[in-house]
Protein backbone atom coordinates (compact mmCIF):
# COMPACT_ATOMS: atom_id res chain seq x y z
CA UNK A 1 0.00 0.00 0.00
CA UNK A 2 1.20 3.50 -0.69
CA UNK A 3 1.21 6.19 0.64
CA UNK A 4 -1.44 8.04 -1.65
CA UNK A 5 -3.60 5.07 -0.91
CA UNK A 6 -3.10 4.71 2.70
CA UNK A 7 -4.76 7.91 3.62
CA UNK A 8 -6.88 7.76 1.14
CA UNK A 9 -8.06 4.89 2.23
CA UNK A 10 -8.73 6.61 5.56
CA UNK A 11 -10.98 9.25 4.09
CA UNK A 12 -12.95 6.86 2.87
CA UNK A 13 -13.66 5.46 5.67
CA UNK A 14 -14.38 8.83 6.91
CA UNK A 15 -16.93 9.84 5.10
CA UNK A 16 -20.96 8.95 5.25
CA UNK A 17 -19.21 6.92 8.68
CA UNK A 18 -20.23 6.38 11.57
CA UNK A 19 -18.04 6.22 14.49
CA UNK A 20 -18.60 5.64 18.50
CA UNK A 21 -15.59 8.63 19.01
CA UNK A 22 -14.68 11.36 17.10
CA UNK A 23 -11.10 13.03 18.25
CA UNK A 24 -10.15 16.12 17.29
CA UNK A 25 -5.98 16.84 17.49
CA UNK A 26 -3.67 14.99 16.91
CA UNK A 27 -1.02 15.98 19.29
CA UNK A 28 0.03 13.76 22.19
CA UNK A 29 -3.72 13.66 24.04
CA UNK A 30 -5.58 12.77 20.52
CA UNK A 31 -2.90 9.89 19.55
CA UNK A 32 -3.21 8.34 23.09
CA UNK A 33 -7.20 8.65 23.55
CA UNK A 34 -7.32 7.21 19.71
CA UNK A 35 -5.20 4.10 21.41
CA UNK A 36 -6.64 3.76 24.53
CA UNK A 37 -9.68 3.90 23.28
CA UNK A 38 -9.55 1.68 20.24
CA UNK A 39 -8.04 -1.17 22.40
CA UNK A 40 -11.39 -1.31 24.59
CA UNK A 41 -13.28 -1.81 20.94
CA UNK A 42 -14.76 1.43 20.45
CA UNK A 43 -15.18 2.66 16.58
CA UNK A 44 -12.96 5.52 16.99
CA UNK A 45 -11.77 8.63 14.15
CA UNK A 46 -8.97 10.96 14.90
CA UNK A 47 -8.35 13.46 12.76
CA UNK A 48 -5.54 16.62 12.77
CA UNK A 49 -5.86 19.77 11.06
CA UNK A 50 -1.99 19.56 10.24
CA UNK A 51 -0.05 16.74 10.80
CA UNK A 52 -0.09 14.73 13.44
CA UNK A 53 2.03 15.86 16.51
CA UNK A 54 2.47 19.45 14.48
CA UNK A 55 1.81 21.89 17.03
CA UNK A 56 3.03 21.60 20.60
CA UNK A 57 4.03 18.13 20.72
CA UNK A 58 6.79 18.88 18.61
CA UNK A 59 8.60 21.16 20.55
CA UNK A 60 9.46 19.17 23.78
CA UNK A 61 12.36 19.01 25.12
CA UNK A 62 12.45 15.13 24.44
CA UNK A 63 12.66 14.83 28.53
CA UNK A 64 10.35 12.08 30.11
CA UNK A 65 10.50 13.13 33.30
CA UNK A 66 8.88 13.81 36.87
CA UNK A 67 9.23 17.58 36.56
CA UNK A 68 12.13 18.05 39.25
CA UNK A 69 11.76 22.01 38.99
CA UNK A 70 8.02 21.78 39.92
CA UNK A 71 8.99 20.98 43.84
CA UNK A 72 10.39 24.70 43.88
CA UNK A 73 6.10 25.35 43.91
CA UNK A 74 5.22 22.62 46.49
CA UNK A 75 3.55 20.67 43.40
CA UNK A 76 3.97 17.10 45.60
CA UNK A 77 1.57 15.68 44.31
CA UNK A 78 1.92 16.50 40.54
CA UNK A 79 5.50 15.72 40.81
CA UNK A 80 4.60 12.16 42.53
CA UNK A 81 2.42 11.04 39.33
CA UNK A 82 4.94 12.43 36.51
CA UNK A 83 7.56 9.97 38.06
CA UNK A 84 4.88 7.27 38.14
CA UNK A 85 4.20 8.12 35.11
CA UNK A 86 7.67 8.38 33.43
CA UNK A 87 8.12 4.90 35.58
CA UNK A 88 5.73 3.15 33.69
CA UNK A 89 6.89 4.56 30.06
CA UNK A 90 10.49 3.85 31.25
CA UNK A 91 8.96 0.48 31.49
CA UNK A 92 6.83 0.11 28.63
CA UNK A 93 9.35 1.50 26.28
CA UNK A 94 12.80 0.35 27.50
CA UNK A 95 14.50 1.08 23.80
CA UNK A 96 12.68 4.61 23.49
CA UNK A 97 12.71 6.35 27.19
CA UNK A 98 15.70 5.64 28.97
CA UNK A 99 17.17 7.06 31.73
CA UNK A 100 20.01 9.95 31.54
CA UNK A 101 21.91 11.80 34.32
CA UNK A 102 21.83 14.98 34.58
CA UNK A 103 24.29 17.03 36.36
CA UNK A 104 22.90 20.46 38.02
CA UNK A 105 25.40 23.47 37.84
CA UNK A 106 24.92 25.71 40.77
CA UNK A 107 26.24 29.03 40.45
CA UNK A 108 25.55 32.90 41.92
CA UNK A 109 22.47 33.23 40.24
CA UNK A 110 21.39 29.75 41.70
CA UNK A 111 17.97 30.35 44.23
CA UNK A 112 19.51 27.25 46.41
CA UNK A 113 22.23 25.67 48.16
CA UNK A 114 23.77 22.45 47.08
CA UNK A 115 22.48 21.16 50.04
CA UNK A 116 19.10 22.26 50.06
CA UNK A 117 18.99 21.13 45.74
CA UNK A 118 20.46 17.98 46.94
CA UNK A 119 17.85 17.53 49.32
CA UNK A 120 15.36 18.33 46.70
CA UNK A 121 17.33 15.86 44.94
CA UNK A 122 16.47 12.83 47.30
CA UNK A 123 13.00 13.75 48.03
CA UNK A 124 12.37 13.56 43.98
CA UNK A 125 14.04 10.29 43.58
CA UNK A 126 12.28 8.67 46.56
CA UNK A 127 8.53 10.32 45.06
CA UNK A 128 9.94 8.09 42.10
CA UNK A 129 9.91 5.11 44.17
CA UNK A 130 13.77 5.59 43.94
CA UNK A 131 13.15 4.23 40.21
CA UNK A 132 16.72 5.92 38.68
CA UNK A 133 19.82 6.44 40.01
CA UNK A 134 20.02 7.94 43.28
CA UNK A 135 21.29 11.47 43.65
CA UNK A 136 24.62 12.84 45.24
CA UNK A 137 25.66 16.43 45.69
CA UNK A 138 28.91 17.33 43.51
CA UNK A 139 31.89 19.85 44.80
CA UNK A 140 33.38 22.14 42.15
CA UNK A 141 36.48 20.05 41.17
CA UNK A 142 34.30 17.24 40.63
CA UNK A 143 32.53 19.47 38.66
CA UNK A 144 35.65 20.09 36.79
CA UNK A 145 36.69 16.80 36.11
CA UNK A 146 32.79 15.57 35.43
CA UNK A 147 32.15 18.65 32.63
CA UNK A 148 35.63 20.26 31.69
CA UNK A 149 33.24 22.47 29.24
CA UNK A 150 31.37 24.08 32.62
CA UNK A 151 32.95 27.53 33.66
CA UNK A 152 33.55 27.22 37.36
CA UNK A 153 34.40 30.24 37.91
CA UNK A 154 31.65 31.06 40.31
CA UNK A 155 30.00 28.21 41.30
CA UNK A 156 29.53 26.67 44.25
CA UNK A 157 29.57 23.45 43.65
CA UNK A 158 26.38 21.12 42.14
CA UNK A 159 24.34 18.07 42.05
CA UNK A 160 23.72 14.80 39.66
CA UNK A 161 20.23 12.78 39.85
CA UNK A 162 18.60 11.15 36.53
CA UNK A 163 16.01 10.97 35.06
CA UNK A 164 14.75 10.11 31.48
CA UNK A 165 14.29 10.84 28.08
CA UNK A 166 13.58 10.39 24.17
CA UNK A 167 16.47 8.69 22.08
CA UNK A 168 14.50 9.89 19.03
CA UNK A 169 12.46 12.71 19.03
CA UNK A 170 8.77 13.75 20.50
CA UNK A 171 6.64 13.95 17.45
CA UNK A 172 7.65 9.91 16.80
CA UNK A 173 6.65 8.99 19.66
CA UNK A 174 3.43 10.85 19.15
CA UNK A 175 2.82 8.96 15.92
CA UNK A 176 3.21 5.63 17.39
CA UNK A 177 0.16 5.97 19.38
CA UNK A 178 -1.82 7.00 15.89
CA UNK A 179 -0.40 3.85 14.48
CA UNK A 180 -0.83 1.79 17.35
CA UNK A 181 -4.42 2.95 17.35
CA UNK A 182 -4.66 2.64 13.89
CA UNK A 183 -3.48 -1.34 14.51
CA UNK A 184 -6.76 -1.95 16.20
CA UNK A 185 -9.38 -0.18 13.98
CA UNK A 186 -8.72 3.05 14.64
CA UNK A 187 -9.08 5.39 11.14
CA UNK A 188 -6.71 8.26 11.29
CA UNK A 189 -6.03 11.24 9.03
CA UNK A 190 -3.44 14.24 9.15
CA UNK A 191 -4.25 17.45 7.11
CA UNK A 192 -8.23 17.20 7.93
CA UNK A 193 -9.97 19.81 9.67
CA UNK A 194 -13.13 20.21 11.07
CA UNK A 195 -15.51 22.34 9.84
CA UNK A 196 -17.96 21.82 11.87
CA UNK A 197 -20.04 19.95 13.96
CA UNK A 198 -23.95 19.82 15.47
CA UNK A 199 -25.63 17.49 17.75
CA UNK A 200 -28.79 15.95 16.47
CA UNK A 201 -30.61 13.28 17.82
CA UNK A 202 -27.91 12.69 20.51
CA UNK A 203 -24.88 12.33 18.25
CA UNK A 204 -22.97 14.71 16.24
CA UNK A 205 -23.25 15.67 12.95
CA UNK A 206 -19.35 16.72 12.16
CA UNK A 207 -18.59 18.15 8.75
CA UNK A 208 -14.85 17.34 7.94
CA UNK A 209 -12.43 19.23 5.15
CA UNK A 210 -9.40 17.36 3.44
CA UNK A 211 -7.37 20.42 3.11
CA UNK A 212 -4.72 18.86 0.88
CA UNK A 213 -8.05 17.71 -1.80
CA UNK A 214 -9.88 20.52 -0.67
CA UNK A 215 -13.07 18.61 -0.65
CA UNK A 216 -15.97 18.24 2.00
CA UNK A 217 -17.20 14.77 3.99
CA UNK A 218 -19.20 14.20 6.72
CA UNK A 219 -19.35 11.40 9.35
CA UNK A 220 -21.70 10.74 12.58
CA UNK A 221 -20.00 10.21 16.20
CA UNK A 222 -21.38 9.35 19.04
CA UNK A 223 -18.94 11.34 21.28
CA UNK A 224 -16.11 14.08 20.23
CA UNK A 225 -13.15 14.14 22.57
CA UNK A 226 -11.83 17.86 22.00
CA UNK A 227 -7.80 16.69 22.41
CA UNK A 228 -7.24 20.56 20.23
CA UNK A 229 -4.41 21.23 22.78
CA UNK A 230 -3.91 24.98 22.86
CA UNK A 231 -6.79 25.20 20.76
CA UNK A 232 -9.69 23.83 22.78
CA UNK A 233 -11.16 26.99 24.25
CA UNK A 234 -12.12 27.67 20.73
CA UNK A 235 -13.87 24.10 19.81
CA UNK A 236 -15.76 24.35 23.09
CA UNK A 237 -16.91 28.00 22.42
CA UNK A 238 -18.09 26.86 18.74
CA UNK A 239 -19.69 24.32 20.69
CA UNK A 240 -22.04 26.54 23.35
CA UNK A 241 -19.86 24.34 26.13
CA UNK A 242 -19.38 25.91 29.20
CA UNK A 243 -16.64 24.04 31.31
CA UNK A 244 -14.63 24.98 34.57
CA UNK A 245 -10.76 25.19 33.31
CA UNK A 246 -9.62 27.23 30.24
CA UNK A 247 -5.75 27.40 28.43
CA UNK A 248 -3.20 30.40 28.84
CA UNK A 249 -0.37 30.03 26.52
CA UNK A 250 3.50 29.65 27.38
CA UNK A 251 5.93 29.58 24.74
CA UNK A 252 8.81 28.14 25.09
CA UNK A 253 11.89 27.86 22.97
CA UNK A 254 15.22 25.23 22.04
CA UNK A 255 17.97 26.50 19.80
CA UNK A 256 19.79 23.41 18.65
CA UNK A 257 23.70 23.62 18.07
CA UNK A 258 26.80 21.28 17.58
CA UNK A 259 27.21 19.04 20.58
CA UNK A 260 28.57 20.78 23.35
CA UNK A 261 29.97 18.01 25.57
CA UNK A 262 30.66 14.21 24.78
CA UNK A 263 29.00 12.89 27.64
CA UNK A 264 25.47 11.27 27.31
CA UNK A 265 23.74 13.69 30.27
CA UNK A 266 21.76 17.24 30.45
CA UNK A 267 23.62 19.72 31.83
CA UNK A 268 21.10 22.32 34.52
CA UNK A 269 22.15 25.67 34.94
CA UNK A 270 19.93 28.34 36.46
CA UNK A 271 20.01 31.53 34.40
CA UNK A 272 19.97 35.29 35.50
CA UNK A 273 16.68 35.35 35.97
CA UNK A 274 16.77 32.08 38.63
CA UNK A 275 14.85 29.43 36.17
CA UNK A 276 16.07 26.21 35.23
CA UNK A 277 17.82 25.71 31.52
CA UNK A 278 19.19 22.92 29.90
CA UNK A 279 21.74 21.26 27.49
CA UNK A 280 20.05 18.06 26.18
CA UNK A 281 21.63 15.71 24.11
CA UNK A 282 20.44 14.65 20.64
CA UNK A 283 22.49 12.27 18.62
CA UNK A 284 25.58 14.53 17.38
CA UNK A 285 24.26 17.62 18.83
CA UNK A 286 22.51 19.88 21.78
CA UNK A 287 19.84 21.48 22.72
CA UNK A 288 19.71 24.48 24.53
CA UNK A 289 16.40 25.59 26.58
CA UNK A 290 13.68 26.75 27.53
CA UNK A 291 12.49 29.75 27.99
CA UNK A 292 9.33 30.21 29.85
CA UNK A 293 7.31 33.39 28.20
CA UNK A 294 3.25 33.89 28.26
CA UNK A 295 1.91 34.59 25.06
CA UNK A 296 -1.63 35.82 23.82
CA UNK A 297 -1.46 33.68 20.66
CA UNK A 298 -0.89 30.20 19.60
CA UNK A 299 1.31 30.73 16.76
CA UNK A 300 4.81 31.95 18.01
CA UNK A 301 8.21 31.94 16.28
CA UNK A 302 11.56 32.35 17.82
CA UNK A 303 12.17 36.15 18.73
CA UNK A 304 15.52 37.75 18.34
CA UNK A 305 15.47 38.56 21.81
CA UNK A 306 14.77 34.74 22.84
CA UNK A 307 17.98 33.92 20.78
CA UNK A 308 19.85 36.37 22.07
CA UNK A 309 19.11 35.31 25.91
CA UNK A 310 20.07 31.97 25.65
CA UNK A 311 23.00 32.34 23.83
CA UNK A 312 24.33 35.02 26.71
CA UNK A 313 23.15 32.44 28.87
CA UNK A 314 24.65 29.55 27.45
CA UNK A 315 28.18 31.59 26.40
CA UNK A 316 28.45 32.57 30.24
CA UNK A 317 28.52 29.35 31.52
CA UNK A 318 30.35 27.28 29.15
CA UNK A 319 34.42 27.22 28.64
CA UNK A 320 33.43 27.26 25.11
CA UNK A 321 36.64 28.10 22.27
CA UNK A 322 34.60 29.91 20.25
CA UNK A 323 31.30 31.34 21.87
CA UNK A 324 27.95 30.33 20.15
CA UNK A 325 26.78 32.89 17.87
CA UNK A 326 23.08 32.83 15.68
CA UNK A 327 25.42 31.46 13.15
CA UNK A 328 26.26 28.41 15.24
CA UNK A 329 21.91 27.47 15.44
CA UNK A 330 21.61 24.28 12.86
CA UNK A 331 17.35 24.32 13.94
CA UNK A 332 15.19 26.36 16.77
CA UNK A 333 12.34 24.66 18.22
CA UNK A 334 9.43 26.34 19.12
CA UNK A 335 5.90 26.16 20.90
CA UNK A 336 2.96 27.11 23.30
CA UNK A 337 2.32 25.04 26.54
CA UNK A 338 -0.82 25.16 26.93
CA UNK A 339 -1.24 25.82 30.83
CA UNK A 340 -4.72 25.05 32.85
CA UNK A 341 -6.35 27.67 34.51
CA UNK A 342 -9.74 28.27 36.10
CA UNK A 343 -12.58 29.61 33.88
CA UNK A 344 -13.46 32.47 36.65
CA UNK A 345 -12.27 35.51 34.33
CA UNK A 346 -9.06 36.01 35.96
CA UNK A 347 -6.42 36.50 33.45
CA UNK A 348 -3.85 35.30 35.80
CA UNK A 349 -1.78 38.54 34.97
CA UNK A 350 -0.99 39.14 39.12
CA UNK A 351 0.15 35.74 39.64
CA UNK A 352 3.99 34.74 39.33
CA UNK A 353 3.66 33.16 35.89
CA UNK A 354 6.26 30.00 36.10
CA UNK A 355 4.05 28.93 38.95
CA UNK A 356 1.31 27.77 37.09
CA UNK A 357 0.67 24.56 37.38
CA UNK A 358 1.63 22.26 34.37
CA UNK A 359 -1.42 19.48 35.43
CA UNK A 360 -3.84 18.37 32.75
CA UNK A 361 -7.50 18.39 33.24
CA UNK A 362 -9.96 16.14 31.85
CA UNK A 363 -13.88 17.42 32.02
CA UNK A 364 -17.04 15.82 30.83
CA UNK A 365 -20.04 17.29 29.26
CA UNK A 366 -22.59 14.53 29.82
CA UNK A 367 -25.64 16.35 27.76
CA UNK A 368 -23.09 17.08 24.52
CA UNK A 369 -21.30 14.17 25.25
CA UNK A 370 -17.72 16.07 25.28
CA UNK A 371 -14.56 15.29 26.60
CA UNK A 372 -12.03 17.90 27.14
CA UNK A 373 -8.81 17.33 27.33
CA UNK A 374 -6.68 20.53 29.08
CA UNK A 375 -3.56 20.59 29.20
CA UNK A 376 -1.04 17.40 30.23
CA UNK A 377 2.63 16.52 29.16
CA UNK A 378 4.18 13.72 27.34
CA UNK A 379 5.32 12.23 30.74
CA UNK A 380 2.05 11.96 31.78
CA UNK A 381 0.27 10.54 28.40
CA UNK A 382 -0.42 7.18 29.88
CA UNK A 383 -2.56 8.47 32.60
CA UNK A 384 -4.36 10.95 30.50
CA UNK A 385 -5.21 7.97 28.01
CA UNK A 386 -6.35 6.06 31.10
CA UNK A 387 -8.52 8.90 32.46
CA UNK A 388 -10.39 9.29 28.62
CA UNK A 389 -11.19 5.87 28.58
CA UNK A 390 -13.07 6.34 32.71
CA UNK A 391 -14.75 9.25 30.94
CA UNK A 392 -15.83 7.32 27.89
CA UNK A 393 -17.87 4.74 30.23
CA UNK A 394 -19.14 7.43 32.52
CA UNK A 395 -20.99 8.71 29.71
CA UNK A 396 -22.09 5.01 29.12
CA UNK A 397 -19.99 3.74 26.33
CA UNK A 398 -19.57 -0.07 25.71
CA UNK A 399 -15.87 -1.15 26.07
CA UNK A 400 -14.73 -4.46 25.74
CA UNK A 401 -11.56 -5.69 27.62
CA UNK A 402 -8.45 -5.39 25.63
CA UNK A 403 -6.54 -8.53 24.24
CA UNK A 404 -3.45 -6.76 24.64
CA UNK A 405 -2.28 -3.96 26.71
CA UNK A 406 -2.53 -0.55 24.37
CA UNK A 407 0.83 0.78 24.63
CA UNK A 408 4.44 -0.24 24.96
CA UNK A 409 6.94 -2.03 22.96
CA UNK A 410 6.74 -6.06 21.74
CA UNK A 411 7.69 -8.43 24.26
CA UNK A 412 11.19 -9.58 25.35
CA UNK A 413 10.63 -12.51 23.28
CA UNK A 414 9.48 -10.88 19.85
CA UNK A 415 12.98 -8.28 21.09
CA UNK A 416 15.06 -11.16 21.35
CA UNK A 417 13.53 -13.03 17.86
CA UNK A 418 14.37 -9.53 15.93
CA UNK A 419 18.14 -9.33 17.42
CA UNK A 420 18.48 -12.72 16.67
CA UNK A 421 17.73 -12.50 12.91
CA UNK A 422 19.83 -9.32 12.37
CA UNK A 423 22.82 -10.79 14.10
CA UNK A 424 22.36 -14.07 11.62
CA UNK A 425 22.62 -11.58 8.70
CA UNK A 426 25.14 -9.42 10.35
CA UNK A 427 23.12 -6.38 9.80
CA UNK A 428 25.56 -4.60 12.20
CA UNK A 429 28.99 -5.88 11.18
CA UNK A 430 30.94 -3.93 8.74
CA UNK A 431 29.31 -0.51 9.38
CA UNK A 432 30.56 3.13 10.89
CA UNK A 433 27.27 4.03 12.42
CA UNK A 434 26.05 6.92 13.62
CA UNK A 435 27.66 7.99 17.32
CA UNK A 436 28.42 4.27 17.11
CA UNK A 437 24.97 2.88 17.21
CA UNK A 438 23.88 -0.41 15.29
CA UNK A 439 21.34 -0.30 12.91
CA UNK A 440 19.74 -3.51 14.63
CA UNK A 441 19.24 -1.19 17.78
CA UNK A 442 17.59 1.87 15.64
CA UNK A 443 15.08 0.02 13.70
CA UNK A 444 13.99 -2.00 16.95
CA UNK A 445 13.55 1.20 18.59
CA UNK A 446 11.65 3.24 15.73
CA UNK A 447 10.00 0.32 14.34
CA UNK A 448 9.39 -2.66 16.94
CA UNK A 449 7.52 -5.54 15.36
CA UNK A 450 7.50 -3.84 11.49
CA UNK A 451 11.15 -4.19 12.02
CA UNK A 452 10.88 -8.12 10.91
CA UNK A 453 9.69 -6.69 7.86
CA UNK A 454 12.31 -4.76 6.81
CA UNK A 455 15.20 -7.37 7.90
CA UNK A 456 12.87 -9.47 4.79
CA UNK A 457 12.95 -6.66 2.41
CA UNK A 458 17.14 -6.47 3.31
CA UNK A 459 17.52 -10.33 2.66
CA UNK A 460 15.61 -9.68 -0.50
CA UNK A 461 17.54 -6.99 -1.34
CA UNK A 462 21.13 -5.78 0.45
CA UNK A 463 20.64 -2.19 -1.09
CA UNK A 464 17.64 -1.71 1.07
CA UNK A 465 20.08 -2.17 4.53
CA UNK A 466 21.92 1.26 2.61
CA UNK A 467 21.29 4.63 3.82
CA UNK A 468 20.36 7.12 0.89
CA UNK A 469 21.43 10.18 2.16
CA UNK A 470 24.63 11.86 3.58
CA UNK A 471 24.99 12.25 7.39
CA UNK A 472 21.63 10.71 8.07
CA UNK A 473 20.85 7.85 9.49
CA UNK A 474 17.62 6.63 7.58
CA UNK A 475 18.25 3.20 5.21
CA UNK A 476 16.54 3.12 2.22
CA UNK A 477 14.21 0.15 3.57
CA UNK A 478 13.05 3.07 6.20
CA UNK A 479 11.67 5.42 3.43
CA UNK A 480 9.79 2.67 1.85
CA UNK A 481 8.24 1.63 5.32
CA UNK A 482 7.51 5.38 5.61
CA UNK A 483 5.57 6.04 2.59
CA UNK A 484 3.68 2.86 3.14
CA UNK A 485 2.57 3.34 6.44
CA UNK A 486 3.33 6.46 7.71
CA UNK A 487 1.05 8.97 5.95
CA UNK A 488 3.67 11.30 5.07
CA UNK A 489 2.00 14.54 3.18
CA UNK A 490 4.53 17.01 2.96
CA UNK A 491 8.48 16.71 3.21
CA UNK A 492 8.35 18.51 6.58
CA UNK A 493 5.79 15.56 7.70
CA UNK A 494 9.14 12.84 7.32
CA UNK A 495 12.19 15.52 8.02
CA UNK A 496 10.97 16.83 11.17
CA UNK A 497 8.40 14.61 12.66
CA UNK A 498 8.78 11.11 11.38
CA UNK A 499 12.72 11.49 11.82
CA UNK A 500 14.40 14.77 13.82
CA UNK A 501 16.96 15.30 10.22
CA UNK A 502 15.85 18.98 9.93
CA UNK A 503 16.75 19.28 13.91
CA UNK A 504 20.01 18.31 13.63
CA UNK A 505 21.57 18.89 9.60
CA UNK A 506 21.58 21.99 8.62
CA UNK A 507 19.55 22.63 5.14
CA UNK A 508 22.66 22.91 3.28
CA UNK A 509 23.40 19.51 4.01
CA UNK A 510 20.08 18.24 3.49
CA UNK A 511 20.09 19.78 0.24
CA UNK A 512 23.16 19.01 -1.27
CA UNK A 513 22.75 15.07 -0.25
CA UNK A 514 23.12 13.30 -3.75
CA UNK A 515 20.35 10.79 -2.25
CA UNK A 516 17.60 13.82 -1.95
CA UNK A 517 16.06 13.66 -4.83
CA UNK A 518 15.29 9.63 -4.70
CA UNK A 519 14.41 9.78 -0.93
CA UNK A 520 11.75 12.27 -2.06
CA UNK A 521 10.89 9.98 -4.84
CA UNK A 522 10.56 7.13 -2.49
CA UNK A 523 8.40 9.39 -0.30
CA UNK A 524 6.13 11.23 -3.15
CA UNK A 525 6.62 9.21 -6.44
CA UNK A 526 5.70 11.82 -9.36
CA UNK A 527 5.52 14.39 -6.80
CA UNK A 528 8.73 14.75 -5.63
CA UNK A 529 9.94 17.27 -7.69
CA UNK A 530 7.18 19.72 -6.55
CA UNK A 531 7.57 18.77 -2.76
CA UNK A 532 10.91 19.27 -2.82
CA UNK A 533 10.17 22.60 -4.40
CA UNK A 534 7.45 23.00 -1.99
CA UNK A 535 9.73 22.79 0.89
CA UNK A 536 12.70 24.20 0.20
CA UNK A 537 11.57 27.31 -2.11
CA UNK A 538 11.47 27.78 -5.96
CA UNK A 539 15.47 28.20 -5.82
CA UNK A 540 16.38 24.83 -5.02
CA UNK A 541 14.53 23.85 -8.04
CA UNK A 542 16.97 24.67 -9.84
CA UNK A 543 19.24 22.41 -8.69
CA UNK A 544 16.84 19.24 -8.93
CA UNK A 545 18.06 16.36 -11.47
Amino acid sequence: MTRASLRSTNLGRLNDGKFDVLIVGGGINGAVSAAALASRGLSVVIVERGDFASCTSQASSNLVWGGFKYLENYEFSLVRDLCTSRNRLMDAYPSNVTEIGFLAALDQTAPVSRWLATLGAVGYWGLGNFKTKPPRPVSKSQIERLEPVINSATLQGGLEYADAYLKDNDARFVFSFVRSAMDVGAVAANYVELVSAEQIDGSWRATLRDIEGDTEMSLRAKTIVNAAGPFIDGLNESWQLKTEHRIVYSKGIHLIVDRLTSEERVLAFFDDTGRLFYVIPMGARSVIGTTDTRVEEVVTEVSGQDRTFLLEQINARLNLDTPLTENSIIAERCGVRPLVVKNDGDDQRDVDWTSLSRKHEIEVDHTKNVVSIFGGKLTDCLNVGEEVVEAAESLGMTLSEPKSCWYGEPSEESRDQFYRQAKGMKLDEGRQEFRHEPISDRLWRRYGRRAFDMLDAIRVDPAMGENIMEAVDYLRVELHHTAETEMVTKLDDFLRRRSKISLTIPEEEITSSPGLFEAAEILFGDQAEQKLIEFFGSDFGSTVT
